[in-house]
């Protein structure tokens, strides 16, 4: 007889963040996660970081308004 389980989920991080950028008249992109931050990392620090991860893969996103982040714990 065959057994089989459910895959497990990915480990998901301590804390979920929304992050819409726009390039006004071109486009509007927003990102969306989990991650679990450092013991001494601050809101601003998540987000310099959010902000050099994207520009470093998008780099027209770096004169980009933000138009709405957030930040919270991961949990209900």
């Amino acid at each position: 007889m065959a057994s089989t389980t459910a895959p497990t989920a990915a480990p998901q991080g301590t804390h979920h963040y929304v992050l819409t950028l726009d390039l006004p008249g071109r486009m509007a992109t927003t990102w969306t996660g989990t991650l679990t931050p450092g013991t001494t990392d601050t809101r601003h620090d998540i987000y310099a970081f959010l902000r050099r991860h994207i520009t470093a893969e998008l780099p027209e996103y770096g004169r980009a308004n933000v138009v709405f982040f957030a930040l919270e714990p991961n949990q209900l």
